[in-house]
């Protein structure tokens, strides 16, 4: 129960879904929580059942496409806790009805995609990171997107902002490992969070499981896990990586399923 134990991290859309599950896996290992979403009573609510559990969390409001709201939450962490240790980069969107091939995307939506997926990981790490130099070291956890490394008939601007988030990650780890501040990525694939279980219809979900190694669907906590692994000094030699949590969904020649069901065929 001490995994991070005196760590104090912030976790950005942290009010639902993964992020809601990194601040509590976080917390019930030690670490103190700021919980910083949109969502300002989600963040709230997520911080009390923290507290009532016997951790240490607080939560404030997060606009994660205003630079001033992204800084003023770094501010806030260290104003309440007096450091910063870990920055979980967590915000991102999507919108299937803008954001679609690249000759009928909305580009208005290419912009605001580009800059909550991709400039607010870079604005959170670049507010967290002289934080981290002073407290000796860090560690920047940023979520990407298995739509970084598989792309799909829509979401082009979604994907093209995961594989920034990629690559930018790489760069903070060559630019900052010597001050030791780590960064890593954690590539969720299908994730069943309450949006996922509430907006997907169930002939998807049995499209997804078809395609999966394994024979079921992410949940949150699987990328909670992950991102309280990198947090922790277990990952202490682990920078600059991108760690796919995916079922196996892209493991295999995607021909494998059909091909299976054909030899039972001529069984």
């Amino acid at each position: 129960m001490s995994r991070v134990e005196g760590k104090v991290a912030l976790i950005t859309g942290g009010a639902s879904g993964i992020g809601l599950s990194a601040a509590a896996l976080l917390a019930k290992e030690g670490a103190k929580v700021v919980i910083g979403d949109f969502n300002i009573e989600g963040a709230k609510e997520a911080a009390e059942a923290i507290i009532a559990d016997g951790g240490e969390a607080a939560a404030i409001f997060l606009d994660a496409s205003k630079e001033e709201s992204i800084k003023a939450a770094v501010d806030f962490t260290v104003d309440q806790y007096g450091t910063l240790n870990v920055m979980f980069n967590n915000v991102g969107l999507t919108n299937l009805q803008k954001d679609l091939d690249v000759v009928n995307i909305d580009l208005e939506e290419w912009d605001r995609l580009m800059n909550v997926n991709t400039k607010s990981v870079l604005l959170g790490s670049r507010f967290a990171i002289p934080h981290m130099i002073e407290a000796g070291g860090g560690s920047i956890i940023n979520t990407a997107s298995m739509s970084a490394f598989a792309a799909d008939s829509i979401r082009s601007a979604y994907g093209a902002s995961k594989a920034a988030v990629v690559n930018l990650t790489k760069y903070i780890a060559a630019q900052y490992g010597k001050n030791n501040i780590r960064c890593n990525a954690v590539a969720p694939g299908l994730i069943l969070t309450p949006a996922a279980k509430n907006n997907i219809p169930p002939q998807v979900l049995d499209m997804f499981e078809k395609y999966n190694a394994l024979s079921y669907h992410g949940e949150a906590d699987d990328i909670g896990y992950t991102v309280l692994f990198l947090a922790s000094d277990e990952s202490k030699f682990i920078t600059g990586q991108t760690i796919q949590v995916e079922g196996g969904h892209y493991l295999s020649n995607p021909t494998m399923p059909d091909f299976n069901a054909l030899m039972k065929q001529g069984k």
